[in-house]
């Protein structure tokens, strides 16, 4: 064995910056511009907001679940006034 990488134990040289360490630096800098942070959130609000698009859903669905019943049956008379005829 002639040589041998780092991974078997040899030590990085000095004048050689160590990769973990550029990778930090590059992970600290931000990418972009400093965006200033974003302002309180009213949790009071926020709930009225999701309960009211809660109810909103269920009346939605119960409003399907009614026309796909309705067509159902309307479905099932014609079928059965053909299958008569």
């Amino acid at each position: 064995m002639a040589s041998r990488g780092r991974r078997g134990g040899a030590p990085a040289r000095e004048d050689e910056p160590r990769r973990d360490k550029r990778a930090e630096q590059q992970a600290l800098a931000p990418p972009g511009p400093v965006l200033p942070p974003p302002p309180p959130v009213d949790y009071g609000v926020f709930m009225q907001g999701l309960v009211q698009a809660m109810q909103t859903q269920a009346h939605t669905q119960a409003a399907l679940q009614a026309q796909l019943e309705a067509q159902t049956v309307s479905w099932s008379l014609r079928r059965c006034i053909a299958e008569k005829s």
